[in-house]
């Protein structure tokens, strides 16, 4: 493993276990320790990825280079919401995620490999898929978190864990802010794969292509049930994790079996 992918790992790791020492939860951006630590990994990890890009002669995007990708997003969303708000909580997450999915690209990667996408048209829609995978991934754990606080709140199990989490309407808020961002960039996912994608109903895309389809049609239901009925609580959360499951199943389900299984390109 490259000195590159060792220092992201221990950055990764170590402000993870930073973002849980007394006194960090309580401050954002700058002034956070574990927030610089987290920007150091990133940075390490971008720059990885550049310098194997260099190496191929264009854009990896198999398997394990894309799922470092997607958390490497997750990892940059993450930070980017704790610049004024807490995002710790998200922190300890997608940070050991990213670190892992770091480490098995590191692991997995091989110099002879050819870069998935050539065309910038492709490389395009699967930058824009990327992003959108990674919003709706946070906003997944989002969910989470606004499932284990109302669970408590209803069990009145209101324990020192609970001052760790933030208020839960600004959980909420947060939820929704971004499904809908998240939901803008899937559209723009599907748009450009119908401009761009010579057949997205040829027999390697086509479950990829409805799977993605139907997690649009469940958050588009959820935003606008959010609008029309204020929705929430329960019924986000529960729609949150089927669009999410339906994405995982999408885009990762079909990616593992094209070319792990099946050894063909994704």
């Amino acid at each position: 493993m490259s000195p590159l992918a060792l220092g992201a790992l221990a950055a990764y790791l170590t402000a993870t276990v930073a973002s849980r020492l007394p006194g960090q939860r309580e401050r954002h951006g700058l002034a956070a320790a574990w927030w610089w630590l987290g920007m150091f990994a990133l940075a390490l990890h971008a720059v990885l990825h550049y310098t194997r890009w260099q190496a191929l002669g264009g854009v990896d995007l198999h398997f394990f280079a894309a799922l470092s990708l997607v958390t490497a997003a997750m990892s940059a969303i993450t930070l980017l919401l704790g610049v004024n708000r807490d995002s710790s909580l998200l922190a300890i997450v997608a940070f050991p995620i990213a670190a892992l999915m770091l480490g098995l690209y590191a692991l997995f990667w091989k110099p002879t490999s050819t870069p998935a996408a050539q065309d910038w048209r492709i490389t395009l829609h699967a930058a824009i898929a990327l992003l959108a995978y990674a919003t709706l991934n946070i906003a997944a754990l989002v969910a989470i978190v606004l499932f284990v606080q109302e669970r408590a709140l209803r069990a009145r199990r209101l324990g020192d864990w609970m001052l760790g989490f933030p208020p839960l309407v600004l959980v909420e808020r947060l939820l929704f802010q971004l499904i809908a961002v998240g939901f803008a960039l899937l559209t723009a996912t599907l748009l450009t794969g119908v401009l761009f994608v010579e057949d997205l109903f040829a027999q390697h895309l086509v479950h990829k292509t409805v799977l993605s389809i139907a997690a649009w049609l469940v958050f588009g239901t959820l935003l606008l049930g959010r609008w029309r009925r204020g929705w929430r609580g329960r019924r986000a959360v529960n729609l949150t994790l089927a669009g999410m499951a339906l994405l995982v199943l999408g885009f990762v389900g079909s990616k593992f079996v094209l070319e792990l299984v099946l050894q063909r390109a994704g």
